[in-house]
C-alpha cells in the first residue's frame, strides 16, 4: 500500500478527533430528547451504537475465519470487547450526573490508568517524570471533584458522574491493553474490530430489556442521535484514529486524543450553553498536563 502523505494523516485524524469529540454532544441531545437520565437509557445507547457498528462491519467476518493466529488472540479481543462494553456503560451515564467538560476530561486519563495497570501487570516500572504526570493528573481529579460538588452547580450527582467517568476511563485502559495484546498475537486491526464491537454488542443487548424498556417507545429523535453516534462517534472517529496510528506515532496520537475534552467542552458550550466552574476547568487543564506528561515521557528511551 503507498504510504498517504503527511497532510492526508493529519486530515483523518482531525476528522477522527471531531468526530469523537461529538460523542457527548449526541448522548446529551438523546437525554433530553427522551426526557430521561441514569444506567437503564445508557444502557439503550450503549448497546444501540454498538449493534449498529458490529451490523456495519459484518462483511470483516470473512476475513476473521480465514485468519490464522493464536486461540489466545480471539481470548484477548473478546476480553477487550468486554472491557468496551463496561467501559461505555460507565462514561454514557457519566453524563446523566456531570458536565460535559468534567467526564471528557477525565475519561481520557486512561494513558495514566494504562502506565498504572502496566506497572503492576507487566512489571514495566514508569518513569519519574510518568509518575510526576500521574500525580499532577490527580491534583487535578481532586480539583474537579471539589469543583463538581459545588452547591451552586446544576447537575444532579456529579459526584457520581465523575466517579462513572473515571471507571469509564479505567475499564477503556483494559480494553487498551487486551487490543495491543490481540494485535501482538497477530490478528489484525480488521478481523480485531469485529471481533471486538460484536462482543460488547452481544453482551449489551440484552440488557436493556432486563434493567429498562427495551429499544422501543423512544422520540424519533433519540433514534437519530444513536445513528449519528454509530456513524460520527464509533465507526468515522474511532476507525480513524487506529487507521492513523499505523501512519503517525502512537504518542503524537494519544495526545491529539486529549484534544477530545476540549471540543466536546466547546460544542457543550454553544449548544447548550454549558459553563463548568472554575475549579472544574483549572482541574480539567492540570489533568490534561499531567496526562501530557504521563504519555510523553513513557515513550522517552531511559
Amino acid at each position: 500500500m503507498r504510504s498517504p502523505q503527511l497532510w492526508q494523516v493529519s486530515l483523518i485524524l482531525t476528522i477522527g478527533i471531531l468526530s469523537v469529540s461529538s460523542t457527548a454532544i449526541f448522548i446529551r441531545l438523546a437525554l433530553q430528547a427522551s426526557e430521561k437520565l441514569g444506567l437503564e437509557f445508557s444502557l439503550f445507547l450503549a448497546a444501540s451504537r454498538l449493534i449498529i457498528a458490529s451490523l456495519v462491519l459484518l462483511p470483516a467476518w470473512q476475513k476473521v475465519v480465514t485468519n490464522k493466529v493464536t486461540i489466545k488472540a480471539y481470548y484477548y479481543a473478546i476480553a477487550a470487547g468486554f472491557s468496551l462494553s463496561l467501559h461505555f456503560v460507565c462514561w454514557i451515564t457519566s453524563l446523566s450526573f456531570t458536565s460535559i467538560t468534567a467526564s471528557t476530561t477525565l475519561v481520557t486519563t486512561n494513558p495514566i490508568w494504562v502506565a498504572i495497570l502496566s506497572w503492576f501487570w507487566f512489571k514495566e516500572k514508569p518513569k519519574e517524570l510518568t509518575i510526576l504526570g500521574i500525580i499532577i493528573a490527580l491534583v487535578g481529579g481532586i480539583l474537579i471533584a471539589w469543583g463538581g460538588s459545588d452547591s451552586n452547580n446544576s447537575y444532579s450527582s456529579p459526584m457520581l458522574g465523575n466517579t462513572l467517568a473515571l471507571m469509564g476511563a479505567f475499564f477503556v485502559s483494559f480494553y487498551l491493553i487486551f487490543g495491543k495484546i490481540a494485535q501482538q498475537q497477530g490478528l489484525k486491526i480488521s478481523s480485531y474490530s469485529v471481533i471486538v464491537y460484536t462482543t460488547a454488542a452481544m453482551l449489551l443487548f440484552p440488557l436493556p430489556f432486563i434493567f429498562g424498556d427495551g429499544y422501543t417507545n423512544y422520540p424519533n429523535s433519540v433514534y437519530l442521535y444513536v445513528i449519528l453516534m454509530a456513524i460520527f462517534s464509533q465507526l468515522i472517529g474511532h476507525t480513524s484514529i487506529n487507521w492513523s496510528v499505523r501512519w503517525l506515532s502512537p504518542t503524537l496520537v494519544t495526545l491529539a486524543i486529549l484534544f477530545e475534552p476540549i471540543g466536546a467542552s466547546f460544542l457543550g458550550f454553544v449548544l447548550f450553553q454549558e459553563i463548568p466552574s472554575i475549579l472544574v476547568l483549572i482541574g480539567a487543564v492540570i489533568i490534561l498536563i499531567g496526562v501530557i506528561i504521563a504519555v510523553i515521557s513513557s515513550q522517552v528511551q531511559s
